[in-house]
């Protein structure tokens, strides 16, 4: 195999059955060592700005739940005090606050690159709902999930269950937490400010303040599930499939396991 010198993102041509010239440069290379290399092949998919939004986004949802939860049901203050000199809650909301502008700046920025990226970052925000490829790759990968498949297939952005997760608790998710949040923070900003300018007519198009806050704990139940059932599946993929998952948002590379092209 010739090692040829290529612009980023571009794919080498190599011929499958020519001896790797790094057995050159590692002296003590077994045939064992170059098949390994030779099948650990890397494609560039996310890139930095959708890797530094997947890791605060997680961060801020996490601050989110657990400040949410305490909001809804506040604690007893544990401190000796009059309640007056104390400031518990007000640091809970002031952190939930703050987390739900990071989010959302985030999503916002999220979105821009979605324009401004490779086609990787696209997949969140879209669906080929009229391609039937495409969901007979749903279909499949529902039954690799139920271990009714006997071998997982191999993708390099999302696959097609995964991106369909992607658009409902993340894509469509985030909107409404984010619109549901601010129309209660409007409430509290009062009449007249930019909050209540924008997202005023949230409550009366519920019917209550109460209703939504219902709908906005109901929504971070439904984000709640969604994170535990993407890390389990994160891992389980890193283990069982046939290319790395947890990794490449770190790096950024899709490390693959074999190099069969099916």
């Amino acid at each position: 195999m010739n090692i040829q010198t290529r612009k980023p993102g571009a794919v080498a041509e190599v011929d499958e059955d020519t001896p790797l010239v790094t057995a050159v440069l590692t002296g003590d290379a077994t045939a064992e060592d170059l098949e390994s290399v030779r099948r650990h092949a890397s494609v560039y998919v996310y890139e930095t700005p959708v890797r530094l939004w997947h890791w605060i986004n997680a961060a801020a949802i996490l601050v989110l739940i657990v400040t949410g939860w305490l909001i809804a049901n506040p604690p007893p203050t544990m401190q000796i005090g009059e309640a007056a000199n104390q400031f518990v809650f007000g640091y809970i909301r002031f952190a939930h606050f703050a987390a739900a502008m990071i989010m959302t700046a985030g999503f916002f920025g999220r979105i821009y690159w979605a324009f401004m990226g490779n086609h990787h970052s696209k997949q969140m925000f879209r669906l080929p709902i009229l391609n039937r490829h495409w969901w007979s790759e749903v279909f499949f990968e529902i039954r690799w999930y139920l271990l009714l498949e006997k071998e997982p297939k191999k993708y390099i952005g999302h696959n097609p269950l995964a991106q369909l997760a992607m658009f409902f608790f993340m894509t469509l998710g985030l909107s409404f937490m984010i619109v549901s949040g601010f129309a209660l923070y409007a409430e509290g900003s009062g009449q007249g400010s930019l909050p209540d300018i924008l997202l005023g007519w949230v409550i009366p198009l519920v019917g209550s303040s109460q209703t939504l806050h219902g709908l906005h704990q109901l929504g971070m139940w439904a984000i709640v599930v969604f994170v535990m059932i993407h890390i389990y599946v994160a891992v389980r993929e890193d283990i069982m499939s046939r290319q790395s998952i947890v990794s490449t948002m770190i790096s950024g590379h899709r490390t693959f396991k074999d190099d069969r092209r099916d």
